[in-house]
């Protein structure tokens, strides 16, 4: 590193208070489409089977995004060659989220897609580690992690390929096929997940904790923004109705409020004990509490889609069902489901940052396993509101008992931010 602002040629190394780029969020539209695509290969599949495959291609996604968040947080993403290989990468994840009907199945005709998925997935991870190389010029102790970090990523990639080209190995028992490419999909998340783990945190680098937080934070609100657009795929096709309208401003509802238990004051508290924490402890904090503790907020977001996608089906089209039909299943599974994993998620993550637990939240999910049977019997339209007035009182119990502190929590991070006071101040 030749100065406090280069790591390498038309390179800017990251420093503390950075924030995210304009480019980084640009990229971050790819990732909408993806998700987009996990849902809608969820909702053609409606089994224990589609369930499981849709959410290990999130995985997968999830990963593929948290390299480039790491990446982010050592370079600036718009500068020199790391922008052309952003570019580069957002065109070849834009043809792995085309890929994802056919990441396990391959469709007739054409190439054959779960190659051409577990090709472009393989491009996406090594430019990454051959740019975080270029970009670790300088600082062995991160060289040596990138180099730590190829070998589980080499052996997940294998077990994808080994995945996509089963069909001609064992052609003839398309089910075994099936089972089979499932769990060495399985086998490879793990290998990837545990081997980052498993080679600790020393050497990682978190150079700007604003930016670490900003950057979670808004791939939080992207998934939010997919929970709105399943409820608007939903009714597509439907004419306008009250059930429609009712629905709709239920689902908001419910969105609003897991907008709410992560930015009201999680998210901030959250970034202050991050910026209070130092080298390989700061590292492993932003490991633990973000890159592996969002996927399940991330998970819960996209299941809820999916149970808002099957309601907006519910109470808009009565060719198949009426108001009076209960959603069953694994539609009603996923809705509640998506709330109870989104807040488990919560609750894994401020018990790593902030060792401590929000019991409001645990008592909303523990409302939700119980009341599930019930749901299991409304209407699906009532099912639905039953959720939205569950996740409205978890905001209200919150407000009321942290009221106090909340308030100066939030009213220092204004203060902070340069919002002026509120009248009367």
């Amino acid at each position: 590193m030749t100065d406090g602002t280069r790591r390498a040629p038309r390179m800017r190394v990251m420093t503390e208070g950075s924030t995210v780029t304009p480019l980084e969020l640009f990229f971050d539209l790819v990732f909408v489409y993806a998700l987009t695509q996990v849902t809608a290969l969820m909702a053609g599949d409606l089994t224990w089977r589609g369930l499981g495959q849709g959410l290990l291609v999130l995985a997968l996604l999830w990963w593929c995004w948290c390299c480039y968040a790491w990446l982010g947080n050592t370079v600036r993403a718009d500068e020199g060659v790391v922008r052309v290989v952003l570019f580069a990468v957002m065109a070849t994840m834009f043809v792995v989220a085309v890929t994802i009907p056919e990441a396990f199945v391959d469709l007739p005709g054409g190439l054959p897609g779960p190659v051409v998925f577990a090709g472009c997935y393989l491009v996406v991870r090594v430019l990454h580690l051959v740019i975080y190389w270029h970009a670790a010029r300088g600082d062995e102790g991160l060289r040596r992690q990138v180099l730590r970090a190829a070998l589980p990523m080499l052996g997940g990639a294998t077990l994808l390929f080994t995945a996509a080209l089963l069909p001609q190995q064992l052609s003839d028992d398309p089910h075994r096929v099936a089972v089979i490419r499932t769990l060495l999909w399985v086998l490879a998340l793990a290998i990837d997940y545990g081997g980052i783990m498993a080679i600790g945190a020393r050497g990682w680098r978190l150079f700007s904790a604003s930016h670490w937080t900003e950057r979670h934070g808004l791939i939080i609100i992207v998934a939010l923004g997919e929970s709105l657009v399943a409820i608007g795929v939903g009714v597509t096709a439907l004419p306008i109705s009250w059930p429609i309208i009712v629905a709709a401003f239920l689902g908001v509802a419910v969105t609003a409020a897991l907008w709410w238990a992560y930015f009201d004051v999680v998210a901030i508290a959250a970034e202050r004990v991050l910026a209070r924490a130092e080298g390989a402890e700061r590292a492993a904090l932003g490991r633990d509490s973000y890159t592996y503790l969002h996927l399940p907020m991330v998970a819960g977001i996209i299941l809820l889609a999916l149970g808002f996608k099957k309601v907006l089906a519910y109470v808009g089209d009565d060719t198949h069902h009426t108001l009076a039909d209960p959603l069953h299943g694994l539609g009603l599974l996923a809705l509640y489901g998506g709330v109870v994993i989104y807040l488990l998620g919560h609750l894994g993550f401020r018990l790593r940052n902030m060792g401590s637990v929000n019991w409001p939240r645990v008592v909303a999910m523990v409302l939700l396993v119980a009341l599930l049977p019930v749901a299991d019997h409304l209407p699906a339209l009532a099912a639905l509101g039953l959720l939205a007035l569950v996740c409205a009182g978890m905001v209200a119990a919150e407000v009321v008992l942290f009221g106090a502190s909340r308030r100066a929590l939030r009213d220092a991070f204004l203060d902070e931010h340069g919002a002026g006071p509120a009248p009367g101040r």
